[in-house]
Order: structure tokens, then C-alpha cells, then sequence
């Protein structure tokens, strides 16, 4: 059974980082293409970005471009999203998904962590 156990978030001044853990367990990690969802106050949970096995990764959310990263370390099972210059729009609670391809669709995804909440004021 795939399970997350997401960490990191917190609160922040605009114009902070965060770095997101993700540590997944259940399946066979260094096959599966991970992709971070964000859930933001009264809104849909949207794909933000996407790592595959091979390493290389893209955001999906035009906002994140240039301000965040994506990693991952199969051996500590762990994936990373860095996020610098933090905004007040980047307030959300944060997941990461398994998949065998990188999808932003929330609704094909079955199995969820907790989440990190990420809250940006001043």
C-alpha cells in the first residue's frame, strides 16, 4: 500500500523557504514518477510539480517556476520540494503522489499523506 508522510511545512514571512519532505513507503520508489500536489483555502487540490525516476522535473504551477525545486533521494525514500521567496499565495497544505506517470489530476490519485500546511503571512 502506498503511503506519504509529508513534513516541513510551517509558517513564514514572506520572502522565506521551506524545503517539504516527502518520505513514501509501500512500493518500489526509485519506479514511480512523484508529483506535489497543493491545497489551497477553499480551492481544488492542483498538481504543482513533478519528479520522475530519472531524476528530472517541471512545475506545473506557473507561479512556482523560478522559485522552487524538486528532488528526490530513493535511498532515504525521501522527495524534496524547495520553495524560496515564499508568497502569501503559496498558503496551502501540501501533498505528494505516486503515479506511473506525472499527472496533475487529483482525482485519479488514491492514496494520500496528511499533508504539510504551509501558511506565508507577515
Amino acid at each position: 500500500q502506498l503511503q506519504f508522510l509529508e513534513s516541513g511545512g510551517g509558517s513564514v514571512q514572506p520572502g522565506g523557504s521551506l524545503r517539504l519532505s516527502c518520505v513514501a513507503s509501500g512500493f518500489s520508489l526509485d519506479k514511480y514518477f512523484i508529483t506535489w500536489f497543493r491545497q489551497r483555502p477553499g480551492r481544488e487540490r492542483e498538481g504543482v510539480g513533478c519528479i520522475t525516476p530519472s531524476y528530472d522535473w517541471t512545475f506545473y504551477a506557473t507561479d512556482l517556476r523560478g522559485r522552487g525545486t524538486l528532488s528526490r533521494d530513493n535511498a532515504r525514500r525521501t522527495i524534496y520540494l524547495q520553495l524560496n521567496r515564499l508568497e502569501a499565495a503559496d498558503t496551502a497544505v501540501y501533498y505528494c503522489a505516486a503515479q506511473a506517470a506525472c499527472t496533475t489530476d487529483a482525482s485519479v490519485l488514491s492514496s494520500w499523506g496528511h499533508g504539510t500546511q504551509v501558511t506565508v503571512s507577515s
